[in-house]
C-alpha cells in the first residue's frame, strides 16, 4: 500500500509546528533554559484538584452532554452575567428560540475554535486573522479549504477596526480578534474593542474573540467596564452593548489555572453559532473531558491573582534587561514577549534562535508566528532565577 499517495491535501498540506519542533529539540539537550513553552509554571489550584479527585471516586466517569456538565454551565453563564453583563441562557438553543444568546462547554479553546470555523467557513471563504497570530489561525482556514486573510499588526501588535476594514470582502465570515495576544502578550484598549465591534456590526461578519488569557492580565493593562460592572477587568469587545449579537466569545481555564493538558474550554454567543458548533461537537469531540469539567467548576472559587502578579514582575524584569538592546512592546498579559532581532545584526529571528540554542536558550522564531521572521518569542514560565540567566543571554545576543 502505498499510505502517501493516499493522504488528503489537508493533511500534507499543513506543517508540523515550529513550537513542536523546539519541544522535540528540548528533548535532546541537557538542562536547557526553556523559555518555549506556552503554559504557566505553577500548579492547578488545590480546590479544582480536589473537585476533580471527587468526581472520579464518586464515579462520574462517563458522556455528558455534549453541551456540557449542567452544573459547569450554569456556573460560567453566572460568571459571564457578572464579568460582561450578558444574559447567556446555559443550555443550547431549541429551534423554536434559535437566536438566543447561549454556550457550551469545548474540548480547549481550540476545539472550540475549530468547531467555530466548521460553522461559519465553506471553501474560498475568508477569515481575517491578525499577523502575528497563534499558530492555530492560519491552519483552521487552510484544513476547511478557506482563506486566511492576515492583518498587519506591526510593529506595535494591534489589531485595530482601521487596519481590519480594507480587507473585509463579501466572502469573510469572520474576523478573528485575540486579547491578550499570543505571541505578543499585547492588550488592546478598550476604544479599539468598540471601534472594531462597530466595523463587523457594520459589515454584518462575526467578531471571534480568543480571549483564553482574559483573566492573565496585568494590572496597568486592565480597565473599567464600559457597561459599569464592578471591578476592573480585561478589554474585550463583549463588554458592550449589542456584543452578544455579533461577538463569538472563546474563553477556556487552562492557561489561567495551570491545567492545560485538561483541555477545557467554552464558547458563548449567538444561539444559532452555537447551536451548530454543539451539532459538529456531537460528531467529532462528543463531549469535554467530564473529569476536567467536574474539576473547573471549582475555578470560579479559585483565586490566582497572586501568579498573575508574580508573572507581572518577570515581564518587568525582562523588559528591563531586553528593552536597551532591542524593541519589545509591553505585554499587558498573557506569559509572553515578541521582541524583534536588532537590525544591526543582520540576523532574521530563526537565526538567532540557532544562536541562542548553541547557549542552551530554547524560544520560539517569530516566523513560527507570522509571514516575518523578524522576531522571537519568549515565554515567562520558566523559574525566576533560569528566566534571568536565559534573558541575560538573549541580552548579550541582541547587543552583538
Amino acid at each position: 500500500m502505498n499510505a502517501t499517495a493516499l493522504l488528503s491535501e489537508r493533511a500534507t498540506g499543513i506543517d508540523v509546528s515550529g513550537i513542536r519542533r523546539v519541544f522535540e529539540l528540548a528533548a535532546s539537550l541537557k538542562d536547557p533554559i526553556n523559555l518555549s513553552i506556552g503554559q504557566p509554571d505553577f500548579g492547578v489550584p488545590e480546590v479544582m484538584r480536589r473537585a476533580a479527585a471527587e468526581a472520579i471516586e464518586a464515579g462520574k466517569n462517563g458522556y455528558t452532554l455534549t453541551q456540557g456538565d449542567e452544573l459547569l454551565r450554569a456556573r460560567t453563564a453566572e460568571h459571564l452575567r457578572s464579568d460582561l453583563g450578558w444574559d447567556v441562557h446555559p443550555d443550547l438553543p431549541p429551534i423554536d428560540d434559535p437566536d438566543r444568546t447561549s454556550l457550551m462547554i469545548t474540548s480547549g479553546t481550540s476545539g472550540a475554535l475549530l468547531l467555530a470555523a466548521m460553522a461559519l467557513l465553506d471553501p474560498g471563504d475568508e477569515v481575517v486573522i491578525p499577523d502575528p497570530y497563534f499558530v492555530v489561525y492560519p491552519n483552521l482556514a487552510k484544513m476547511l479549504s478557506a482563506k486566511a486573510v492576515l492583518c498587519d499588526t506591526y510593529p506595535d501588535f494591534r489589531m485595530t477596526a482601521e487596519r481590519v476594514e480594507p480587507l473585509l470582502t463579501d466572502r469573510t465570515k469572520y474576523v478573528l480578534f485575540n486579547s491578550p495576544g499570543n505571541p505578543t502578550g499585547v492588550t488592546p484598549t478598550g476604544e479599539e474593542c468598540r471601534e472594531l465591534l462597530d466595523l463587523c456590526r457594520e459589515r454584518g461578519v462575526v467578531l471571534l474573540s480568543d480571549e483564553i488569557y482574559d483573566e492573565f492580565v496585568y494590572a496597568d493593562a486592565v480597565e473599567d467596564s464600559p457597561r459599569g460592572e464592578p471591578g476592573r477587568r480585561c478589554p474585550s469587545p463583549a463588554r458592550y452593548d449589542g456584543a452578544e449579537d455579533a461577538v463569538l466569545l472563546v474563553r477556556g481555564f487552562g492557561k489561567t489555572y495551570g491545567c492545560t493538558g485538561w483541555r477545557m474550554g467554552y464558547a458563548a454567543g449567538p444561539g444559532r453559532i452555537i447551536r451548530e458548533m454543539g451539532k459538529l461537537q456531537q460528531y467529532s469531540f462528543v463531549c469535554a473531558p467530564s473529569i476536567a469539567q467536574a474539576g473547573c467548576v471549582a475555578a470560579f472559587d479559585a483565586d490566582v491573582s497572586a501568579h498573575v502578579a508574580d508573572y507581572q514582575r518577570r515581564r518587568d524584569m525582562a523588559l528591563e534587561i531586553l528593552s536597551p538592546v532591542t524593541e519589545v512592546p509591553s505585554p499587558g498579559g498573557a506569559f509572553y514577549l515578541f521582541p524583534k532581532v536588532p537590525g544591526r545584526l543582520g540576523l532574521t529571528g530563526t537565526q538567532l534562535v540557532e544562536k541562542a540554542i548553541e547557549r542552551k536558550v530554547l524560544c520560539i522564531p517569530g516566523a513560527v508566528f507570522s509571514s516575518r521572521d523578524t522576531n522571537i518569542r519568549l515565554s515567562l514560565s520558566a523559574p525566576e532565577p533560569r528566566l534571568r540567566r536565559g534573558l541575560e543571554i538573549l541580552a548579550e545576543l541582541m547587543a552583538g
